[in-house]
């Protein structure tokens, strides 16, 4: 199947429903390739030990799944989805709110609140309105993503569609070698790309990260397949490690310099 044909996402009542949250790096574009990789497995649990933005979660809509992320605020999102999540909160694209809503944020992080429904709503908020979709913490676990630069956004305020979509699934927050996983599941892995800046949660994600996850991923007895940019060095711990390799152009969403070439990425297999 070729990687460049989408794949339209739908709830299991058959409505669209696409990925809620926007995500640098997100996956989108590959799901084609991953269906026809997991479909050849007949289709087992999914499991995600790095799920980011459910791109390919929602992609695919299997029945059940495994999805983990390091972050936990976009995992904490995701569980009140999962309860119908409404949001009444004033949503803006002006900056004066955006700050304040950012300061709310940190404040529910700094008392303890980050797992409670205004900070999940607040996340949505701070995603959808901030700098180019970004996710990033500093050192002391406070978002600093400055204010985007969005002429219009279409928030969503609803999200009881997800409620039935999200039944099947399981939600995480923690290291990947903490996930539960099974020898007859699908893994599926995009670390964040092999550049100098990965600190979208609290905890950079460096090269030591990136070997110890392929390792991990080399070691699951069943299906897995790891997505990551394809620089020298992915490509020699990938092939070492005995993994099938797939070069594929990958539209760059997200970019600070306005740059949207394609840039090269990796798709490591182990059937």
């Amino acid at each position: 199947m070729n990687a460049s044909v989408a794949v339209p996402e739908t709830s299991r009542d058959g409505a669209p429903l696409k990925p809620p949250l926007k995500w640098a790096g997100g996956k989108r574009w590959l799901v084609p390739r991953i269906l026809t990789l997991w479909k050849e497995c007949g289709a087992p649990r999914l499991v995600e030990p790095l799920c980011g933005g459910l791109a390919v979660a929602i992609g695919l809509m299997p029945p059940r799944a495994l999805l983990n992320d390091i972050n936990p605020h976009n995992v904490n999102f995701y569980r009140w989805l999962q309860r119908g999540l409404t949001i009444s909160m004033p949503m803006e694209n002006r900056a004066s709110l955006y700050y304040a809503h950012r300061a709310r944020f940190n404040e529910l992080i700094e008392t303890g609140q980050a797992e409670s429904e205004q900070a999940a709503a607040l996340f949505y908020y701070l995603n959808r309105t901030g700098y180019n979709g970004l996710c990033r913490f500093n050192s002391k676990g406070r978002f600093n993503v400055p204010f985007g630069r969005y002429k219009r956004i279409a928030y969503v305020r609803d999200f009881s569609a997800y409620r039935q979509a999200f039944a099947g699934w399981t939600f995480s927050s923690g290291d990947f070698e903490a996930v539960d996983r099974k020898d007859s599941d699908f893994v599926y892995a995009d670390p964040p790309y092999d550049v100098r800046f990965t600190q979208y949660s609290q905890r950079d994600f460096r090269w030591d990260d990136q070997v110890r996850l392929a390792r991990w991923m080399a070691a699951h007895r069943g299906p897995a397949a790891i997505s990551n940019q394809a620089t020298e060095r992915v490509l020699e711990l990938y092939r070492r490690l005995g993994f099938e390799i797939e070069i594929l152009p990958a539209p760059r969403r997200i970019s600070c310099t306005g740059d949207r070439t394609p840039a090269n990425e990796v798709l490591a297999i182990k059937r």
